[in-house]
C-alpha cells in the first residue's frame, strides 16, 4: 500500500513539474537581417520580454538573415500558419498593395520626425489590411535614411545609366526604369555575394544595410541623399494570437509597444555610427552634389505621381493628412 502511495505521489508530482511545460507555447519569428543587425537585436530583446512577462509561457525563437524563410516569403509563411510570426520590409509587399510602399515614395518623409508622423496616418491603414489577410500588426521600425552606394563618383543623374542596380522592391526598380540603370533583383541576406561577384555595382540603400554587408570591400562610394526612411514591420498569424489568454495577449502587445519605441530611437542613434563605420573603413561618404539632388527629386516627383495613382482615394487621403499632420 505504501509502495502504491509512493507510486503516486510520484506520478503526481512528475504531472506537476510537467505542467508549466505542457502548458508552454513556442512561437517561430523569422526574419531577413542579420542577427546582430538592430533590427533583429531588438526582435530578440522583444522575445526575451514576452517570455518574461509571461513567465516562460509564451516562448519567440527569432530565426535571423533569411534562415527559415527567405525575405519575400515571410509574410506568406506567417499567413499560412508556418511560422506564428515575422517581421519583413513593409515596401517588399507593395505588389500587393501600395499601402505597403508608402513609406519608400522618394522625398515624402526624409526625417524621423516626418517619418514618425507619416508612420501615425498610415498604420491605421496597415492594420486594417493586414487583418483582412489573417495577420495582426504588432509593430513597425524605421531604418536610417537611404542613400546611393556606387563602385564609381556619381555626380548627377545620367551616371547612373546602365549601371548594374539592386532592386529590391518595386520604388527602387521603378528608379532603375527612370534613370536607365539595369535592375538586378537582390535581397539584403543575398547582397555580399552579389557584391563580391559583381551582380550590382550600384544601388540605394541605408548605412545599416551598407555596413552589415560590409559594401566597402566591393564598392568606393555613398552618397548621403536621405531620399527615403523605409521600415520593417513586425505581425504576427492572427489565428496563432487569438488562441492565447488574454493575460498573453496584453503582455505581447505590451512588449511590441516597448519594441517600437526603442527601435525608433535605435534607429536614429545609429545613423550617425553607420555612416562613420562606412567612412573609417575607406569609402567616400558625402552629400549628393547639387546636379544629383535636383535629378534624383525629379525622380521622386515621377514615382510620386506613379504612387498616388495605384493607390488612389485612400492613398491620396493618407498623403493629404500626413501633410496636414505636418503643417
Amino acid at each position: 500500500m505504501k509502495h502504491m502511495t509512493r507510486l503516486g505521489l510520484s506520478l503526481a508530482g512528475a504531472l506537476l513539474m510537467a505542467a508549466p511545460a505542457m502548458a508552454q507555447t513556442k512561437w517561430n519569428l523569422p526574419a531577413a537581417y542579420p542577427a546582430d543587425n538592430f533590427h533583429t537585436e531588438n526582435l530578440t530583446q522583444f522575445s526575451k520580454d514576452v517570455a518574461d512577462a509571461t513567465g516562460g509561457k509564451l516562448q519567440i525563437t527569432v530565426h535571423p538573415n533569411a534562415s527559415l524563410f527567405k525575405a519575400p516569403e515571410i509574410k506568406r509563411a506567417v499567413q499560412t500558419g508556418q511560422a506564428q510570426a515575422g517581421e519583413v520590409l513593409m515596401s517588399l509587399h507593395e505588389n500587393e498593395d501600395p499601402l505597403y510602399g508608402l513609406d519608400v515614395v522618394p522625398f515624402l518623409a526624409t526625417s524621423f520626425d516626418q517619418s514618425k508622423k507619416l508612420w501615425d496616418v498610415q498604420r491605421p491603414a496597415i492594420d486594417k489590411k493586414l487583418e483582412s489577410q489573417g495577420l495582426k500588426l504588432l509593430f513597425a521600425v524605421p531604418w536610417p535614411p537611404q542613400g546611393i552606394f556606387a563602385k564609381q563618383e556619381i555626380n548627377k543623374v545620367e551616371d547612373l545609366k546602365g549601371v548594374k542596380w539592386r532592386a529590391y522592391n518595386v520604388g527602387t526598380a521603378r528608379i532603375a526604369e527612370i534613370v536607365g540603370a539595369q535592375p538586378v533583383t537582390v535581397q539584403a541576406a543575398e547582397l555580399p555575394q552579389a557584391l563580391a561577384t559583381g551582380v550590382v555595382t550600384t544601388f540605394m540603400t541605408s548605412g545599416a544595410t551598407g555596413y552589415d554587408a560590409k559594401v566597402w570591400e566591393s564598392l568606393s562610394h555613398f552618397y548621403d541623399t536621405q531620399a527615403w526612411i523605409p521600415k520593417n514591420m513586425t505581425f504576427v498569424n492572427k489565428a496563432a494570437f487569438d488562441a492565447l489568454d488574454k493575460p498573453t495577449q496584453e503582455a505581447i502587445l505590451k512588449a511590441a509597444k516597448t519594441a517600437e519605441e526603442r527601435g525608433w530611437q535605435t534607429a536614429q542613434e545609429k545613423t550617425k555610427w553607420y555612416l562613420e563605420q562606412l567612412a573609417k573603413n575607406g569609402m567616400k561618404v558625402q552629400p549628393p552634389s547639387p546636379e544629383l539632388k535636383t535629378g534624383l527629386q525629379k525622380v521622386g516627383e515621377q514615382l510620386t505621381a506613379d504612387w498616388l495613382k495605384k493607390a488612389g482615394n485612400e492613398g491620396q487621403a493618407i498623403v493629404d493628412a500626413y501633410k496636414k499632420a505636418g503643417s
